[in-house]
């Protein structure tokens, strides 16, 4: 890959609308993507995820703002940017009669690859990808794992040094799912920036460096998981302990008995409250039953911010690393 010296994406005040009276499917948007960073696109349907990657791909052209890919303007400069990126997106309208082999070497050729350099690529992609095997199948034939497969290595056929990644894993199975996770960090081992929208938000959790969250077009927070897991509060810590304890335990900890020696505390750092915690009931005589630690989830950020819980008018609340 060479996608070491590649800026990466920037978007600055993106707007696009597909109709002059019609609300905004972007509106104002604004993000940047490291080079060689897996960045997550969240949001609910509508909120302008797939109409940004439309437009970061040249296939939509905005109404106002810009966008850069690679170091070059997605508008001015289109070709510039279709030889750098790769583009997975949820329906690809391939031909559903052609072979696997044949499909990756037709878009090999379109990228200006000679036929022998062209099949010798489909070759590669399909072992790669663990397709041999179905080379010579037809498409129609293949499972929902074999398909997303087939388009991620379709988007890897130019040896893109930025990749967007359009719901890579919606309706595979888990180890079809941990498979694709896999490919796409290596994908980040090998410095090429990915954009990454996802349903799933323990995908996202486990694959992106950063993640922005959208809604109705907007950016609403921005920052790695855990920085966007404080913002719905910290921890909540929870021992056990001899229910004639109890009272004199969460005195001692700082929290509240919930009755039947269960404790509860709110810390804003649990892994370090714990020995804490413990060490002060242990020197008051104390023992501790059982100890569990329950952190946010991005589930619950998610719900956080979709649900209108941040003001929108204050503009996203980036976290600083």
């Amino acid at each position: 890959m060479h996608a070491e010296a590649a800026p990466g994406i920037v978007v600055d005040g993106l707007v696009k609308r597909y109709r002059p009276d019609a609300p905004p499917a972007v509106d104002g948007l604004s993000f940047q993507v490291r080079p060689g960073e897996v960045y997550g696109l969240l949001g609910p349907n509508g909120s302008g995820k797939s109409t940004t990657i439309g437009v970061l791909a040249t296939l939509l052209l905005p109404n106002a703002g810009s966008v850069r890919v690679a170091g070059f303007d997605v508008v001015a400069q289109a070709n510039e940017v279709r030889r750098r990126i790769g583009v997975a997106l949820q329906e690809t309208g391939v031909d559903k009669l052609a072979t696997g082999h044949s499909l990756i070497a037709r878009h090999a050729r379109l990228l200006g690859m000679g036929s022998r350099d062209a099949e010798a690529r489909a070759t590669q992609l399909l072992a790669e990808f663990e397709l041999s095997d179905a080379a010579q199948k037809r498409l129609r034939t293949y499972s929902g794992g074999m398909r997303r497969r087939l388009d991620l290595a379709i988007a890897l056929v130019g040896r893109p040094s930025v990749v967007y990644l359009d719901e890579p894993t919606t309706g595979l199975d888990p180890i079809s799912r941990q498979a694709m996770w896999t490919r796409v960090r290596r994908l980040r081992e090998e410095g090429v920036t990915v954009l990454l929208t996802t349903q799933y938000l323990e995908e996202a959790d486990a694959l992106a460096d950063r993640i922005g969250i959208v809604a109705t077009g907007r950016l609403r927070v921005e920052g790695t998981a855990d920085e966007l897991k404080r913002l719905v509060g910290g921890d909540v810590l929870t021992v056990e302990v001899d229910p004639a304890d109890g009272d004199r335990a969460a005195e001692r900890a700082g929290g509240t008995h919930e009755g039947k020696g269960k404790v509860t505390l709110d810390v804003k750092d649990g892994g370090a409250s714990v020995p804490r915690v413990l060490g002060a009931l242990s020197a008051d005589g104390i023992d501790a039953r059982s100890v569990s630690l329950n952190r946010p989830t991005l589930d619950d950020v998610f719900h956080h911010v979709v649900g209108g819980h941040l003001i929108e008018d204050q503009g996203p609340a980036e976290v600083a690393a």
